[in-house]
């Protein structure tokens, strides 16, 4: 039961973005452009990051859902995704990809845990300096959206399944489009 009056049956952060369309739009934004954005780096390994980040903070609505549209990027390959939240060391994703993770990591505990070693691992392994600073915030941006979710206990659904749809549709349609409507129903409610 979530701890404020959210709008009911909408999972995760849908109840809480549909409650404060305001604050919405700026972080469908954002989350468009960590994830969505031109970038080196695809958007199914951006939604690795943000799903492995979400995973380790134990957050089911965000690492189902951010899996699911990771997946979704990848050609559907599930396993991938639930390889690398479980160990990324071992999982079937360039060294590179290893070594942001790490970054990850380490910056979902605490920003000053990363070190200058693990910049230099990611770069030897060929991250550039803007995949660096995209890991690190797209960690900080999902430790902040973990909570949200988490933090109001919102409702978020159990079933693997469920998360297909939503992945697909993040992946298909992007986080902005996502926030309009949510507006739209914010609106309707009041």
């Amino acid at each position: 039961m979530p701890h404020i009056d959210l709008p009911q049956g909408l999972p995760g952060i849908l109840g809480p973005m549909a409650f404060s369309p305001e604050t919405a739009r700026p972080m469908s934004e954002l989350v468009e452009v960590l994830l969505r954005g031109d970038n080196t780096l695809t958007s199914g390994e951006r939604e690795l990051i943000a799903a492995y980040v979400s995973y380790h903070n134990d957050c089911h609505f965000c690492h189902s859902s951010h899996g699911a549209a990771a997946a979704h990027h990848l050609d559907g390959d599930a396993q991938l995704v639930t390889d690398v939240k479980h160990d990324a060391d071992r999982a079937a994703i360039s060294d590179k990809l290893k070594a942001l993770l790490a970054i990850a990591g380490k910056a979902r505990v605490g920003g000053q845990a990363v070190s200058a070693e693990d910049v230099a691992l990611a770069r030897e392994r060929g991250a550039t300096d803007r995949e660096i600073h995209d890991t690190v915030l797209i960690t900080a941006a999902f430790c902040m959206f973990n909570r949200y979710v988490d933090g109001l206990a919102t409702w978020a659904p159990e079933e693997a399944d469920a998360y297909e749809a939503i992945g697909k549709r993040l992946a298909e349609e992007g986080y902005v489009t996502m926030g309009e409507q949510l507006s739209r129903i914010s609106s309707r409610a009041a």
